[in-house]
């Protein structure tokens, strides 16, 4: 039986993928992209009103999610006994992600071109990382807990490697100015990254519920727990 927890990364997956999809719609009907003309880029579709409004709007609520996600993951890997340092590097890499997302969102290309790519840097480059590092250390930590289907890692290996395949392919179509090429690679990208998210329902299927405790100071009560937020794994069931 999976928990509510679960649900968040999938809902996530799904938000993202509408929400693209919806604004590249809205573009093509009020013909601010001409198709006639190549594929336009994510950022393109998002750049004119009205749909730069619901652009900014899906992707901040999006990016808080995939926020509170990569927050909810760090817990569980450190209850999982990943070390300090590799479990921030893996938060940070997500926050970065999540923090780009809403920055592509808030600054339009064509209103603040360099604000809007460095926010693309993070929430595309970054936001693969973040995966990346999950699955490294899932098999450097070989007695770290692989939930779901033992074909679950190799099908992240599958997406990671075409992530960066296809990152790759996306900067140098771009120099080569076959910008529709680029764009094409870009949408692919983003699917992928969504379906990465969505996976991490796999990971969060064993956990039943999460607490957040606010730590008074030491001076009024005793010392707090170690961790603000404690995450309450399912029992074991028979089968």
């Amino acid at each position: 039986m999976w928990g509510y927890l679960s649900v968040l990364p999938a809902f996530l997956a799904v938000w993202a993928v509408a929400s693209i999809w919806t604004v590249f719609a809205i573009a093509v009907s009020n013909r601010t992209v001409n198709l006639t003309e190549g594929i336009p880029y994510i950022s393109l579709c998002g750049s004119y009103p009205p749909q730069s409004c619901i652009f900014s709007q899906l992707l901040n609520m999006g990016a808080a999610m995939a926020a509170w996600i990569c927050i909810l993951r760090y817990h569980q890997l450190r209850d999982w006994g990943v070390g300090k340092w590799p479990n921030q590097m893996i938060l940070w890499s997500g926050l970065l992600c999540a923090l780009g997302t809403s920055v592509v969102g808030n600054f339009q290309q064509k209103n603040q071109q360099a604000t809007h790519l460095t926010g693309a840097f993070f929430a595309l480059f970054v936001g693969h990382l973040y995966f990346w590092l999950q699955l490294l250390l899932s098999w450097r930590m070989k007695s770290l807990p692989q939930p779901g289907a033992p074909w679950i890692r190799p099908l992240r290996l599958v997406l990671c490697s075409l992530c960066t395949i296809l990152m790759v392919a996306m900067v140098i179509l771009h120099t080569w100015l076959l910008r529709s090429a680029s764009a094409a690679c870009e949408w692919a990208i983003a699917m992928l990254l969504f379906t990465l998210f969505g996976l991490l329902a796999v990971d969060f299927s064993g956990l039943d519920s999460c607490t957040l405790c606010l730590q008074p100071g030491s001076s009024l009560s005793p010392p707090p727990p170690a961790s603000p937020i404690s995450l309450q794994a399912q029992p074991a069931q028979a089968f």
